[in-house]
């Protein structure tokens, strides 16, 4: 019938805590056909322990559109592919949102519009950072703010991203764990003054002083960095071979550099020799978000 696919994410870039977004060319990918029940076929190994019935997530979500409009899902076969490894900060529940909110869209044919989608998957997710950045595409900026979604995106990212995967999980419960639930008043403005001059310079591609600041983070990197060992030697290291700065991709525990455009592969082999033990890659933005494919069968 037709094939959705969705670029993972991270968040925050440092001091732009759940606020500020990058899709990534790291994808999940549904490939959906008509049958007499649901079921979640996973065809990659990232995806091997999802639920396969009403159960799974994309399915909880494309069932939460489908009430909002007072309308039923058809039973469907769904083969399950992605390259976005779980629980690794790199967006894959909010990547399975948007497939969701996406897929009860083209089966029912509701027509919606981006600003239904961004309002459906940011107030599933909690914030609009992931599941924006995974649905728009490039680097978004945006709020929640009492049910309505403010988010603005950034197409001109003019940088390669290089990422260092450790082969533990850092679940989001946890990390939020290890936050304060409290920040002295001088310590947010500093904070809020940081992510703000950030966005600045992200607007103007300058990422000398992106880099520079977003390792400035008050937020939640001070308290975060005791789950995730390798974050000060990667920021380390990657300063030394060209990086503008490093961070913790959303929850951890991948690790994020970020280089000027065409230095991703020469970084990214750099730091591998350094961590065996760890997945490093090469990345780069996407620019198109969450795309449809229909598929057609022809006839003799």
């Amino acid at each position: 019938m037709f094939v959705i696919k969705v670029p993972g994410s991270t968040a925050n870039l440092g001091p732009g805590f759940d606020s500020i977004g990058l899709a990534l060319n790291r994808y999940l990918t549904l490939t959906v056909s008509s049958s007499d029940e649901w079921c979640f076929e996973p065809t990659s190994k990232e995806v091997q322990e999802i639920p396969k019935g009403k159960d799974n997530l994309i399915y909880l979500v494309a069932n939460e559109v489908a009430e909002r409009y007072n309308m039923t899902l058809p039973p469907c076969y769904v083969k399950v592919d992605s390259a976005i490894p779980m629980a690794r900060g790199l967006g894959s529940s909010a990547a399975a949102i948007v497939a969701g909110v996406e897929l009860a869209n083209q089966l029912l044919k509701l027509n919606l519009s981006q600003e239904d989608k961004i309002k459906m998957a940011s107030m599933k997710e909690g914030h609009p950072d992931n599941a924006c950045a995974s649905l728009l595409g490039g680097l978004v900026v945006g709020v929640l703010h009492n049910q309505h979604t403010f988010v603005n995106k950034l197409e001109n990212v003019d940088v390669d991203v290089v990422a260092v995967i450790p082969p533990y999980y850092v679940y989001t419960s946890d990390s939020r764990g290890v936050l304060p639930a409290t920040l002295p008043y001088e310590n947010a403005i500093e904070g809020s003054a940081i992510s703000n001059v950030v966005v600045a310079n992200l607007c103007m591609n300058n990422w000398g002083i992106v880099g520079e600041l977003m390792e400035k983070d008050v937020f939640h990197e001070p308290y975060r960095a005791k789950l995730v060992p390798e974050l000060q030697k990667v920021r380390q290291l990657a300063k030394e071979f060209g990086a503008y700065g490093t961070v913790l991709s959303g929850a951890g525990p991948t690790i994020l550099s970020f280089v000027p455009k065409g230095l991703g592969e020469f970084v990214a082999v750099k730091l591998e020799a350094f961590f065996p033990h760890c997945e490093v890659s090469s990345l780069s933005v996407d620019l198109k978000g969450v795309e449809v494919e229909r598929q057609f069968v022809g006839c003799e």
